[in-house]
C-alpha cells in the first residue's frame, strides 16, 4: 500500500500499480482484499491465542470491540489530519481504508466468538449471493434500473450519497471507493480468511493443510472468473466475484508462504516481511500522514515557485531519471525504505505497537 500510494507523480504509473479504471483487476485492486483476509486469519490466531491464555468469551468480545474502535478511530483522524483549516474537519471523509478494516474485523471478530465453521460458511454464502441480488435486481433511485456503472449510478453511489453527502471522497465526491455498501461483502473476505485461519492450525502433516489451501485456492479463483460473466470483478463495488476471486488467490499465495517459510528453505529474504508485518498499522498510518504533510502542507521554494515539498524531493532527485515512470516509482521506493528503516529500528529494540 506504501508502494502504490506514494508515487513521485502521479501522472506517471506503471500499469501494475494502477486500480482498474472501474472493472477487471490489477495487481494493486489486491492488495485490500489479500489485508482483510489475512485479518481473518490472524483474527482465529489471536483469538485462539488469548482463550489459550485463559481469557473468557466476554474478554474476547471487550478486546474485538476495543482493537475495532481504536482502529476506525484512527482512520477518522487521519481523514482530519492536520486537522486545520477547521472547514476539513467539518466536511471530514467518513469512509476509509483503516475505517473499513475497523468496521470488517468488528463483524468477523464478533461472529468467530459465537459460530461454526458451518454457520460461517452459511454467512459467507448468503452475504455473496444476497449483495449480488441487491446490484443486480434492485433498481437504483434515479436511474430507474440496476446498474454496474458509470460509477455514481450504481446502488452502492446512491447509498453514500443517501447517508453521507458531504463526507465523501474529495476526488470522486458522488460515490467513495471505501463506500458502506460494499463494506457488507467485505466482512465475507475477512470470513473467508477466518475460514483459512481454522483450516490451516487443525491437527495433521503441513503438506495436506497447504494441498487443502491450493485447492481452495483454485476452486475460488475459477469460481470468481466464471462469476465475472455474470457480475464483474469490481473493487470499488467489491463485488461477490471480486471476494471469491481474490479470497482464491489469497489461499494460493498464503499456500506458497507455508511451503517457502515453513520449510527447510533459507529465511533470510523474510526480514524485511517481518519487519512491516510486526508494526503494519505504525507504517500505514505514519505513512499517511507523511504523505498528506508531503503532497500538500509543507510548501518550498523550488526554481522561485512554492511548491509541496514531495514536488521538489521529486524534481530534484527522481525527475531526471530516463523514463518518468521509473522517477516516480524510484520516488515511492524511497518511501518505503524510509519506513523500513522507521520499523526496522522499531523491531530490533523490541518494540511493538499494539491495538
Amino acid at each position: 500500500m506504501l508502494l502504490v500510494n506514494d508515487p513521485g507523480s502521479w501522472g506517471h504509473i506503471y500499469p501494475p500499480l494502477r486500480h482498474a479504471a472501474w472493472h477487471g483487476w490489477t495487481p494493486t485492486d489486491l492488495i485490500f482484499p489479500f489485508f482483510l483476509f489475512i485479518v481473518g486469519v490472524t483474527t482465529h490466531l489471536s483469538l485462539g491465542a488469548r482463550r489459550a491464555r485463559g481469557a473468557d468469551e466476554n474478554q474476547l468480545a471487550a478486546q474485538v470491540l476495543r482493537r475495532g474502535a481504536i482502529i476506525i478511530v484512527l482512520g477518522l483522524l487521519l481523514s482530519a489530519f492536520p486537522f486545520f483549516p477547521l472547514e476539513r474537519i467539518a466536511e471530514i471523509r467518513i469512509p476509509g481504508v483503516l475505517q473499513r478494516i475497523g468496521l470488517v474485523y468488528l463483524a468477523t471478530g464478533l461472529l468467530a466468538l459465537r459460530t461454526t465453521v458451518r454457520s460461517e460458511i452459511a454467512i459467507a454464502v448468503i452475504i455473496l449471493v444476497g449483495y449480488n441480488l441487491l446490484l443486480v435486481v434492485v433498481p437504483v433511485p434515479g436511474v430507474g434500473h440496476p446498474a454496474l456503472a458509470p460509477p455514481d449510478s450504481t446502488l452502492a453511489a446512491w447509498v453514500d450519497r443517501r447517508v453521507l453527502d458531504g463526507h465523501l471522497w474529495a476526488v470522486t465526491r458522488t460515490w467513495d471507493p471505501e463506500g458502506l455498501l460494499p463494506t457488507i461483502p467485505a466482512i465475507a473476505t475477512c470470513i473467508l480468511g477466518l475460514l483459512a485461519g481454522r483450516w490451516i492450525t487443525r491437527s495433521g502433516p503441513r503438506e495436506g493443510r497447504i494441498g487443502g489451501l491450493l485447492a481452495a485456492g483454485g476452486a475460488g479463483i475459477t469460481a470468481g472468473w466464471v462469476w465475472n460473466a455474470a457480475l464483474p470483478i469490481n473493487k470499488n463495488l467489491w463485488t461477490s466475484s471480486y471476494v471469491v476471486f481474490t479470497a482464491g488467490l489469497a489461499c494460493v499465495c498464503l499456500a506458497l508462504c507455508m511451503w517457502l517459510v515453513d520449510g527447510r528453505g533459507p529465511r533470510w529474504w523474510t526480514r524485511p516481511l517481518v519487519v512491516f508485518g510486526i508494526n503494519p498499522i505504525v507504517a500505514f498510518v505514519g505513512a499517511e500522514a507523511l504523505a498528506r504533510l508531503l503532497y500538500s502542507v509543507i510548501r518550498v521554494s523550488y526554481d522561485g515557485e512554492p511548491v509541496p515539498l514531495q514536488v521538489a524531493i521529486y524534481r530534484s532527485l527522481f525527475a531526471s531519471w530516463p523514463s518518468p515512470e521509473a522517477g516516480s516509482l524510484g520516488f515511492a521506493l524511497l518511501i518505503v525504505l524510509f519506513w523500513y528503516g522507521v520499523l526496522e529500528v522499531l523491531y530490533r529494540r523490541g518494540l511493538v505497537i499494539r491495538i
